[in-house]
């Protein structure tokens, strides 16, 4: 789609929320405190701050308690009855409650509560300029991120399970498709799995709340 010659871009947000934390030492990772608010709460606001149609956050473990973290918020709770299996069947279950007609979906996680809407729109702005390929993945030095950007024509094949576009393998799965966006800051791979990413996590946060106050001083 084009408004007075610039692209728009029609997309919506699947939030996967399902997993079990498994390295957190007994606590779920997505209901730690940021501030005032949880991990994953403060992660799907951003998200919808970026302007999606749709927002579909997938559950799985602990799935009443991140549904009531998230209370509130004009989002599609869908429950994965098989995250067990991993990720994939949360995108599946996430893209296939979609509803809206779109141009591309962007795939989240959810305790990626570094990323800003500036970061999520830049992926956005990269899937928007590309040629050939219909697939956008974020690099820092070397290390793939998070989130992955991909044409509505994939779709099918995804809930079908033909198509696991969260994979690691992803670029070489399908080279032609993909685009690698080498970012300038790491916030694409912080992702938040064990107590240690907890803590650089927290610190994070207060640097940038911080640096903050010092300018608005």
């Amino acid at each position: 789609m084009t408004s007075g010659g610039a692209p728009v871009l029609r997309f919506s947000a699947v939030v996967l929320a399902a997993g079990v934390s498994a390295r957190m030492q007994g606590r779920h990772k997505l209901l730690l405190p940021v501030g005032n608010e949880t991990v994953i709460r403060r992660t799907v606001r951003g998200v919808l701050d970026t302007g999606p149609q749709e927002v579909v956050v997938v559950t799985g473990c602990q799935g009443s308690a991140v549904s009531e973290a998230l209370a509130g918020l004009p989002v599609q709770l869908q429950a994965n009855p098989r995250f067990e299996d991993g990720q994939m069947t949360s995108m599946t279950a996430g893209v296939a409650a979609l509803t809206r007609a779109t141009d591309a979906v962007m795939v989240c996680l959810g305790d990626m509560v570094l990323l800003t809407v500036a970061d999520y729109r830049e992926l956005l702005d990269a899937f928007v300029r590309l040629d050939r390929q219909s697939i956008v993945v974020p690099h820092y030095l070397g290390q793939r991120g998070n989130p992955v950007v991909f044409a509505q024509w994939h779709i099918p094949e995804v809930i079908a399970g033909r198509r696991n576009l969260g994979c690691r393998k992803l670029i070489f799965d399908y080279p032609e498709e993909v685009f690698s966006y080498e970012s300038r800051h790491d916030r694409y791979v912080a992702d938040m799995d064990t107590p240690q990413d907890y803590a650089r996590v927290l610190e994070c946060l207060d640097c940038a709340v911080g640096s903050m106050a010092v300018h608005t001083a």
